[in-house]
């Protein structure tokens, strides 16, 4: 008993938390199965770091703050016909990522642009890359904040260090023109450094409207879709469907 508690001390004074839990049980199973001391002890090595490693991907997960978190397993690819499967799983294996590579969802609203981006980027964390999500009019007010607090730099340098960034609903909000510099400034900070994300309702050609001026929003397109996959989403929204197939079976209903 001493010698137990003496060893599970000096476990945790080590920090291997797994060993503590699993050397009783996996002793056990090296009697009955007669394994060597080395394979016992490999295994516990292997259970400190299966443990480890999901410990590090749901840190990433976290500091990525998803709003919500949709898996691409959850998607329905049927109800989007314009959209290939195998396209974004594909993607989601995360080639775009060593190439910095920009992928631009774009389609009518309601059709599953961010469930997309959001399972691409949790597949990208759980590889263990270092993802964060930003909803473009909130991100604006952060950048507008650091640029008042003279920490503008320093955010952009963070971000820089990312490896995926993901700009969830640009153009429904018009930008000012301080807000469009500071995203242009931004998309130039991490241009060919990190694989980014984006999400709208705009065609290309719409988003002037958006960012107010002709020439910056030509050089930010130029630099978003020098190496971009384009992921169109065409159809009625997954919304306006539900809504109506509610109305259809009210109307269905005997007596009304």
């Amino acid at each position: 008993m001493e010698q137990s508690v003496a060893l599970e001390t000096y476990l945790k004074q080590l920090r291997l938390p797994m060993f503590v839990q699993q050397y009783q049980p996996l002793a056990q199973e090296a009697t009955r199965e007669h394994l060597s001391y080395e394979r016992y002890l490999l295994a516990l090595a292997q259970a400190e770091i299966a443990k480890r490693e999901v410990q590090r991907i749901n840190r990433l997960i976290a500091a990525a703050r998803f709003p919500v978190r949709k898996e691409l397993a959850d998607f329905d690819f049927s109800l989007v016909e314009s959209l290939h499967q195998t396209q974004v799983v594909e993607l989601a294996e995360g080639g775009y990522i060593a190439g910095a590579e920009s992928v631009i969802l774009v389609g009518n609203p309601g059709l599953g642009k961010s469930h997309v981006a959001t399972g691409l980027a949790l597949a990208a964390c759980r590889q263990g890359r270092r993802v964060r999500f930003y909803h473009v009019a909130g991100l604006v007010n952060d950048l507008l904040a650091a640029q008042h607090e003279l920490r503008l730099s320093r955010v952009l340098t963070n971000m820089s260090k990312l490896e995926v960034l993901v700009l969830d609903e640009f153009g429904f909000v018009p930008l000012s023109p301080a807000g469009a510099q500071l995203i242009f400034q931004l998309i130039s900070v991490v241009y060919e450094r990190v694989a980014v994300i984006v999400t709208t309702n705009l065609r290309f050609g719409d988003w002037t409207t958006v960012l107010g001026d002709q020439l910056l929003t030509a050089a930010l397109l130029d630099r978003l879709t020098h190496k971009a996959h384009i992921l169109e989403f065409r159809g009625q929204s997954y919304r306006l469907r539900q809504r109506l197939d509610q109305s259809d079976g009210a109307l269905a209903e005997p007596g009304t």
